[in-house]
């Protein structure tokens, strides 16, 4: 018998989380998403979608520090836990490597203020105990989307999560 795609999620489903590649986890996180915000659960939902925006960042520091750097896997990951957060992946660790002149860079200065907009929200839900309604998720989830794709498109051309994106 031949295997499905829904054998193939499955069976990507079962693989433990810690397992997974970065680009997995990243599609994990943003499939739970879509579901707590169909559940209607906001706050929840733009926690998510931070998560998955920090983990895009993981993904595109590790793939450009092992393209331009003698650096190894464990002083990467060494980097990533130092910079503490969407913000600091993007402007200590991505932006400085990865573009030439940051400052001159349209890209550079989006991919930033997307990190720091994606940052306050998550952090007005986690760390203020706010409330979000459903507006504000979409909101914020348009935002996350917008920053993954453009972040992981810089190293996968015409990345879209919300296409790779499961129903179950």
């Amino acid at each position: 018998m031949a295997k499905t795609s829904d054998d193939t999620h499955r069976k990507a489903a079962k693989k433990p989380y810690g397992d997974r590649s970065d680009l997995e986890k990243l599609q994990s996180q943003w499939n739970k998403l879509s579901g707590l915000h169909l559940r209607d659960e906001p706050s929840a939902a733009i926690v998510r979608c931070a998560t998955a925006a920090e983990i895009a960042a993981n993904y595109a520091v590790r793939t450009e520090w092992a393209r331009q750097t003698e650096f190894d896997a464990v002083i990467v990951d060494q980097f990533l836990r130092w910079a503490n957060g969407l913000h600091g992946k993007v402007t200590r660790l991505f932006v400085p490597v990865y573009f030439a002149h940051p400052a001159k860079s349209k890209t550079a200065k989006a991919l930033i203020k997307y990190a720091e907009t994606i940052n306050t929200i998550r952090n007005a839900v986690v760390h203020q105990g706010t409330f979000s309604n459903a507006a504000e998720a979409e909101a914020a989830i348009a935002e996350a989307r917008t920053f993954i794709n453009l972040i992981v498109g810089l190293s996968i051309p015409g990345f879209d999560i919300a296409a790779k994106a499961t129903s179950k």
